[in-house]
């Protein structure tokens, strides 16, 4: 498999796969590069359907030229059991933190969690986070604060005074119950003003189909994340540490 950058005319070849609707691992195939590359690429670049490939390549070289131009400070992935590749590792972490950007999280959040989730142990401490991603402590104070609202970490008091950040193995059931406990709020707030603006006025009945709509997402949310958890509970293998 060819490696190093992607060329002007590799980036042309996405745009027209993606044009041609086609996934991202056929797209790899074609250009014989790992399908985390192509991924990473276009999520970087405006996602599937804002993916062009002169701006792409020219975003490309300017984050090139400022990478030379700061200081070599960047992620730290440390070393890794089971014989993994520490390298595929950070590639891949990078692509689920891009997917998770993507899906509308915000970046700090985004890498925070996935720093979490990639973990085996499922738990950090702020000092080791910091570390880690090459981020201040008061950026992980506030990243973890979004991440517990949304149901994604908690915490669990370690030496001391310190605090050690954990995600579950449920963690995006977790975060589905709580994304249907903040819809079932906002239905109870649009309920509340059917009366205050009349009802049958066109801004109640507004409300109204909203309130209605959001209260069968909310039930629905919640009630698919609880027979997922019962079906799906039942923890897979773990292979053992080869490196021990």
């Amino acid at each position: 498999m060819p490696g190093g950058r992607l060329t002007q005319q590799e980036r042309q070849q996405i745009a027209v796969g993606l044009a041609d609707n086609l996934a991202y691992a056929e797209i790899a195939r074609r250009l014989q590069r790992p399908t985390s590359t192509i991924t990473r690429e276009v999520l970087r670049n405006g996602g599937p359907t804002g993916y062009r490939a002169e701006v792409a390549h020219r975003a490309t070289e300017h984050r090139a030229h400022r990478r030379k131009k700061a200081a070599p400070r960047g992620p730290q992935t440390p070393p890794q059991p089971y014989g993994r590749d520490a390298e595929e590792v950070r590639e891949y972490e990078e692509v689920f933190t891009t997917v998770m950007i993507a899906s509308g999280m915000p970046t700090m959040m985004s890498r925070v969690a996935a720093c979490l989730i990639l973990t085996d142990s499922g738990s950090l401490m702020a000092a080791e986070l910091a570390q880690r991603l090459q981020v201040s402590p008061a950026a992980i104070s506030k990243a973890i604060a979004f991440l517990e609202s949304q149901g994604f970490v908690r915490r669990e008091r370690g030496e001391g005074r310190r605090e050690r950040y954990i995600v579950d193995d449920d963690v995006y059931y977790q975060s589905m119950m709580a994304s249907a406990r903040a819809i079932a709020q906002v239905v109870d707030t649009a309920r509340q003003g059917v009366p205050v603006l009349r009802a049958g006025t066109p801004a109640a009945t507004r409300l109204e189909n909203i309130a209605r709509f959001l209260d069968f997402v909310s039930e629905s949310t919640a009630r698919a994340a609880e027979q997922a958890r019962e079906i799906l509970h039942t923890k897979p293998e773990t292979t053992p540490d080869t490196t021990t």
